[in-house]
């Protein structure tokens, strides 16, 4: 989704929210892109207060996983704030700012790349999973095996 910000660069006090989705198919191929089961919804604002253009935005999404330690399939709901400084150029090379050549902005591109910077790289069905015994292969969170 490309957004036009031109007026909100040009006009302090301009407000324009942001209300969509992103659908499996715009991911491309990402780690994500196989295990989304709802679309990621994004609901935020751009603001230009006194010049400085600031973006604030959610993702809510439900990702299908296998846990890594018991390889159970489950569904986790996930929730991510962002927050943003947008900017028209630059002439450093900062991650501190958001540049938005021509006054445009690609929001799926920016959402994507935030999200996968955000997602856990270890996935567990709960924060206290045992895992699977090493040698016979029994789930320990279902009870003990008889391995010495």
């Amino acid at each position: 989704m490309i957004l036009q910000l031109k007026q909100i660069f040009d006009i302090e006090g301009e407000i324009k929210e942001l209300d969509c989705n992103i659908e499996a198919e715009q991911l491309q191929d990402t780690y994500i892109s196989q295990s989304l089961k709802t679309p990621i919804v994004i609901n935020g604002k751009i603001e230009n207060r006194a010049g400085i253009v600031t973006m604030t935005y959610s993702c809510k999404f439900t990702l299908y996983h296998i846990c890594d330690r018991c390889l159970k399939e489950f569904n986790r709901e996930y929730v991510y704030n962002f927050e943003h400084t947008l900017i028209q150029a630059t002439n450093t090379d900062s991650d501190e700012y958001i540049v938005c050549p021509d006054n445009t902005l690609d929001l799926s591109e920016l959402a994507i790349s935030d999200l996968l910077l955000q997602l856990p790289t270890k996935i567990l069905c709960r924060e206290d999973c045992r895992g699977l015994c090493y040698v016979c292969g029994q789930d320990l969170n279902e009870g003990e095996c008889n391995c010495s």
